[in-house]
């Protein structure tokens, strides 16, 4: 679960090298889970990447360390928070997804960020 001033690790190459929140939608409540879409700002980037130092981006939050149960039962639970850094559309600024993501995010209708990833858990 996520809150105001969490840090992010980027699984994306938009060129971010951290990610901290800084607005969750009052539809999501105070803590953002998987799937949810939150307000980030990029403390720190590669020169010549797709997003800037200081920039504000709306991420979609791909994995928590909080554990999250599904309907079947079954607990998941991750290594770190990451995101991915997304546009108005809802398509991914970068073209390669790093890491496991949930299934979560292709049920809720981001099939694109799910089709990149090597793994979905």
């Amino acid at each position: 679960m996520l809150q105001l001033r969490s840090v992010l690790r980027p699984a994306d190459n938009s060129g971010a090298k951290r990610l901290m929140v800084i607005g969750i939608s009052s539809k999501i409540g105070r803590t953002a889970t998987i799937g949810d879409v939150v307000v980030c700002v990029v403390d720190g980037a590669d020169p010549n990447s797709a997003v800037s130092d200081k920039e504000k981006v709306r991420v979609l939050v791909v994995r928590v360390k909080k554990e999250i149960r599904r309907k079947d039962g079954t607990c998941l639970k991750f290594d770190d928070n990451a995101g991915v850094v997304i546009n108005k559309q809802g398509l991914p600024v970068g073209t390669r997804i790093l890491g496991p993501v949930a299934r979560e995010i292709k049920e809720i209708g981001y099939t694109k960020i799910a089709s990149l990833a090597r793994e979905v858990v």
